[in-house]
């Protein structure tokens, strides 16, 4: 059955990239000059409005399954499936680099900012920084690696839109879980979509690039 190809055109993966980075950018400098103060408040508000036990118990789930076990157990089963059944080593080195290397541009962006967790109404407890949320990146950077991954394994356009759906809705849950549960202002979570965005299109592009030289440097190997 024909593949439907993962490919995207090089300057749509790097005007991404340079539309993400901007929006993080303008973001960050909101944080800093604690002009996002009203947005944070209005969007936190109206979130926490929803607050009943069941509700509560779905947000710890999102969070849950966006945290460091989970989201491990998951990428280790995916890299097993690329490995051993898929035979795709490429594609597991850059759903490890697209995922890890988000990870640790969350630490760095942390430490760079200090910026402190809200107070408003916290149900869990969390440690570290605010910002950007670290749920947010790691969710968007791994789910949206799988979807670049399993869509040309998709045959059907349907099959496709559903897992695009789906993926979308998985990264926006596990980023509100993160306001309602009262431990990351609205804007942590938008600046870590951005800047996941913008490391996202980034390996995007790195990758495409190398799959688009690889035959020549195997041709030029063998001579």
């Amino acid at each position: 059955m024909k593949q439907t190809s993962t490919k995207l055109p090089i300057s749509l993966a790097l005007l991404t990239c340079i539309v993400c980075a901007l929006g993080f950018t303008l973001i960050a400098l909101w944080v800093s000059d604690h002009q996002v103060r009203h947005f944070d408040y209005k969007i936190i508000t109206d979130i926490q409005q929803l607050e009943s036990p069941a509700m509560t118990r779905i947000m710890k789930f999102f969070t849950l399954i966006g945290s460091g076990i989970p989201v491990a157990i998951l990428i280790l089963i995916t890299m097993l499936v690329l490995n051993r059944v898929l035979g795709h080593r490429r594609e597991l080195l850059f759903l490890a680099i697209a995922v890890l290397g988000s990870v640790l541009l969350n630490t760095v962006l942390k430490l760079l900012f200090h910026r402190a967790r809200p107070e408003i109404n916290r149900i869990i407890e969390a440690n570290g920084y605010s910002f950007p949320s670290g749920h947010s990146m790691t969710a968007f950077s791994m789910y949206a690696a799988l979807t670049f991954l399993v869509w040309k394994h998709v045959p059907f356009k349907l099959g496709r839109i559903l897992l695009l759906v789906l993926s979308s809705l998985l990264i926006i849950a596990i980023g509100t879980s993160r306001i309602y549960l009262g431990v990351h202002y609205p804007s942590d979570v938008l600046g870590g979509y951005f800047m996941s965005g913008c490391w996202m299109a980034a390996c995007i592009w790195f990758y495409q690039r190398y799959e688009e030289r690889r035959p020549s440097l195997r041709f030029k190997s063998t001579v």
